[in-house]
């Protein structure tokens, strides 16, 4: 018998230091931080040193970004130093590879899955250190079946509207390494709800899956 692993998780879309305390008491993997200004859940960079210097060596601080600079990505680590860095837009492999050793943090790079060619591109990044794989939008959920053309194996994190409610299906689905939720357990965009926060990561450690 295959012995249980417990999967990690991760709080995105974190805009407050109660909020990340409040993800990090409940047992969180890592902590998001968004940099995207369009995004009702960015991160202001000054809340976002706050929220580092609280919660660091608890969880991994995670900067989210999308198509940005290196230069403004290498000057905010250097502000807030990050755990990890989260790639969410066109990045290629070559950038990916640079933000790594430039900033010296983990990169993850994240990918929209709407067909097998998503994860063929994904499978491209080869000197990450995980797998982001998100739904096609508008809080979808990722296709299981698409992950079967995977050949990777790199760390995955599985995102893309999960909840409490469905979150536990999704990982017996799929058995990622870790899972990410932003919108799923918010009370309003930007701020968590403590109960779907805590419901949230008690679904994911009640489905711990075998052990590959």
């Amino acid at each position: 018998m295959r012995r249980p692993v417990s999967i990690k998780t991760k709080i995105c879309g974190v805009t407050s230091v109660e909020d990340a305390e409040l993800a990090v008491e409940a047992g969180a993997w890592a902590v998001g931080l968004i940099f995207h200004r369009p995004s009702p859940r960015a991160c202001a960079p000054a809340e976002a040193e706050r929220i580092a210097a609280a919660v660091r060596r608890r969880a991994l601080v995670a900067g989210v970004f999308l198509n940005h600079p290196l230069d403004q990505i290498a000057r905010l680590h250097d502000r807030i130093g990050f755990d990890l860095i989260q790639l969410h837009g066109d990045e290629g492999t070559a950038f990916a590879t640079e933000v790594g050793r430039r900033t010296g943090a983990k990169v993850a790079k994240a990918a929209r899955l709407r067909d097998a060619g998503d994860v063929r591109a994904l499978d491209a990044f080869r000197s990450v250190d995980f797998h982001l794989v998100d739904g096609p939008g508008g809080g979808q959920t990722v296709d299981p079946a698409l992950l079967r053309n995977r050949r990777s194996d790199i760390p995955l994190i599985l995102a893309g509207g999960l909840t409490p409610e469905n979150v536990a299906a999704a990982i017996e689905a799929v058995e990622p390494f870790a899972v990410d939720v932003a919108s799923g357990i918010e009370a309003e965009p930007g701020r968590k709800d403590p109960e779907r926060l805590r419901a949230f990561i008690a679904a994911v450690d009640g489905a711990a899956v075998p052990s590959r």
